[in-house]
């Protein structure tokens, strides 16, 4: 396997950091945006691979009928506000520290209004950290939390350097892993949710995206996949890991964690959104975990 550790966002799975990028700016400039994130057309721009991808809705080619830009991009979209609310929800009940696996090109601690003496651990590889690093310094961007970047690869130890980057295991944690667990093998899927259990204070919480089983020759045809490859170039369907996925919300039933799953369809209902299944869709499989440790704080 290609050694990728200090790989940027140029290429493999970087490239998906541009791409969700992408769908940040323009659900930024939509009239009826779930999420704001001044920092994301910065990234696009930034990266020779994505400097001429759209940033804004006019600059999407079919408009909100585009499979990649619309569809998609709709769906990162009402991600990102769904994920933001979990993170606010547990800073407002007392959680200090939030752990990012995978972090990519997330901004969420410069453009959250968090709770004062927060710290965010952001845990990527050090290519994209140095990406994301050089575009940030350039905008003078300051961070809302106490940052802690941590450049590591996870399929290498990150515990070691996430506890030498100041992170207390004593203390209740918000886990994050966003568009994360499919890339990775079924062994290291489950590794990470072990780790999470051991370094988990109780009242910790963790979300987390999982994609259920292996998706069918008609679903992999679909125009989502299909868009991203021609249009950008990025085969979401050669990174996704091929093995069967672990039931990583039994695995946490195990650990003693309470386990809600939901749908995107679900939030999109909520928040008004036009995201609905439709025949071989991409998204029909995929699933977002709410997870908690039972317990009281510390």
């Amino acid at each position: 396997m290609e050694d990728v550790r200090n790989v940027g966002v140029e290429a493999g799975v970087g490239l998906t950091a541009l791409m969700v990028a992408a769908a940040r700016a323009i659900e930024t400039h939509r009239p009826d945006s779930l999420a704001d994130d001044a920092y994301a057309e910065h990234f696009v721009r930034a990266a020779t691979a994505s400097a001429d991808w759209p940033v804004r809705p006019a600059q999407v080619r079919g408009g909100e009928a585009n499979p990649l830009w619309g569809r998609l991009g709709r769906y990162f979209g009402l991600r990102t506000r769904v994920l933001d609310d979990f993170l606010l929800r547990a800073a407002h009940s007392g959680v200090r520290q939030v752990v990012l696996f995978g972090a990519g090109l997330d901004t969420r601690a410069f453009r959250i209004d968090w709770p004062p003496g927060l710290v965010v651990y952001e845990i990527d590889r050090d290519g994209v950290l140095a990406f994301k690093h050089r575009v940030l310094d350039g905008l003078a961007a300051v961070p809302r939390a106490r940052r802690r970047p941590i450049a590591v690869d996870l399929r290498d130890d990150w515990i070691l350097p996430l506890a030498e980057a100041g992170f207390d295991p004593a203390a209740p944690t918000a886990w994050l892993a966003e568009g994360l667990l499919l890339y990775l093998p079924p062994p290291a899927e489950r590794g990470l949710i072990e780790s999470v259990d051991r370094l988990s204070a109780p009242g910790s919480v963790l979300a987390c995206e999982v994609k259920l089983g292996l998706e069918s020759p008609q679903v992999r045809s679909s125009p989502v996949y299909t868009t991203a490859r021609q249009e950008i170039g990025v085969d979401l369907l050669a990174l996704f890991d091929g093995e069967p996925r672990p039931d990583s919300v039994g695995h946490l039933a195990e650990l003693g964690w309470s386990a809600t799953v939901r749908t995107p369809f679900d939030f999109a209902r909520h928040h008004g959104r036009d995201l609905l299944p439709v025949p071989n869709d991409s998204l029909a499989s995929n699933r977002w975990i709410f997870a908690g440790k039972p317990g009281a704080h510390p």
